[in-house]
C-alpha cells in the first residue's frame, strides 16, 4: 500500500493541519493503531475522507502521533503538506 507518513509528538491542543491537491483519506493514529494500518489488520483512527485544500484535526490526548495520508479507493496521485499548530 502506497502511503504518505508523517509521525509526531503532539499536544492534545495541537492542530495538524494537512494541505491536500487532491480528495484524500487523512488518518491520524497512535503508535499501535499505525502498526495494525501497516500490517492489513483492522484498526481505529480519528480523520477520514478529506478535501482540498486544507483538513485540520487535533490528537484526543498527548502522545506520538502518526498521519497517514493514502487514496485508498480513489485514483490519482496525492500531494500533501503538512504542519503542527501548537496550541
Amino acid at each position: 500500500m502506497n502511503f504518505l507518513h508523517y509521525n509526531f509528538q503532539l499536544n492534545s491542543n495541537d492542530v495538524v493541519e494537512v494541505t491536500l491537491n487532491t480528495i484524500a483519506n487523512v488518518r491520524l493514529l497512535d503508535p499501535t493503531n499505525f502498526l495494525y494500518y501497516q500490517n492489513g489488520r483492522k484498526y481505529k483512527y480519528l480523520g477520514g475522507l478529506a478535501n482540498p485544500p486544507k483538513f485540520s484535526i487535533s490528537p484526543p490526548n498527548k502522545g506520538n502521533w502518526n498521519v497517514v495520508i493514502d487514496l485508498a479507493g480513489l485514483s490519482g496521485d496525492v500531494n500533501a503538506s503538512v504542519k503542527v499548530i501548537r496550541g
